[in-house]
């Protein structure tokens, strides 16, 4: 399967108004933004778990990273609830589920392949930094290395900020919303913009509070292999 596979290409998908999809688990169900591969593939999705489903153990060859969007999600390492941030480098494994069910916005076969570092970060509980280049732009910093830079962003009300994207960029909207050229971005829109991009954004009453990643478009590493 090929979904917004061309990482130089743009792409955006309104996630909440997509239809929910039936994994090969009972009860978890996904809305996909880009995909290579069928089962074992590159992807970026929003997966929901019912309340008392999982995934049988398996291992993350390519890694996995993602964010608890709501609910709390569980596996043998703990229980993550909503605003949690993991890492789960290559060759990592684990028995995913949600006892209370969860939704969380998940990024497979993504990582440099020697990255071994695990990362959990509690979102809730950080502070907030004033973004000195960007007024209006608070930012909470998750994890940043030689090949990326990913944080949450907070963009103030009534706002207009632009980004140069030399090494290309994907946004997700966690709540409220912004404008990018005829398109409204509200929760769950997803925005990927590709190296030597430029973003210009334009929030409304609300603002936004945005997942941002930097830079990782031009050193993503090839999909798996069928």
């Amino acid at each position: 399967m090929q979904l917004n596979a061309n990482l130089q290409q743009p792409a955006l998908v309104h996630a909440a108004q997509q239809d929910w999809i039936a994994s090969p688990m009972p009860g978890v169900e996904r809305r996909m933004l880009h995909r290579f591969g069928d089962e074992v593939a590159q992807a970026t999705t929003i997966v929901r778990y019912a309340p008392g489903s999982h995934f049988s153990a398996h291992t993350h060859t390519g890694g996995e990273e993602f964010l608890v969007l709501d609910g709390v999600f569980q596996d043998e390492n703990g229980d993550y609830p909503a605003g949690t941030y993991i890492r789960n480098p290559p060759e990592s494994r684990h028995t995913p589920g949600s006892a209370l069910g969860c939704t969380i916005f998940v990024k497979l076969w993504q990582f440099d392949p020697q990255d071994r570092a695990h990362v959990v970060v509690h979102t809730d509980k950080m502070a907030r930094i004033d973004d000195a280049q960007r007024p209006g732009v608070q930012v909470s910093p998750l994890y940043k290395d030689a090949r990326e830079d990913v944080r949450i962003e907070e963009w103030a009300p009534q706002s207009v900020l632009e980004l140069a994207l030399p090494k290309g960029a994907e946004f997700l909207v966690l709540s409220g919303h912004f404008r990018h050229g005829s398109e409204d971005l509200a929760a769950q829109s997803w925005l990927r913009l590709p190296p030597g991009s430029r973003l210009r954004a334009q929030t409304g009453d609300q603002g936004a509070k945005v997942w941002v990643k930097l830079h990782h478009l031009s050193v993503m590493p090839s999909p798996p292999s069928p």
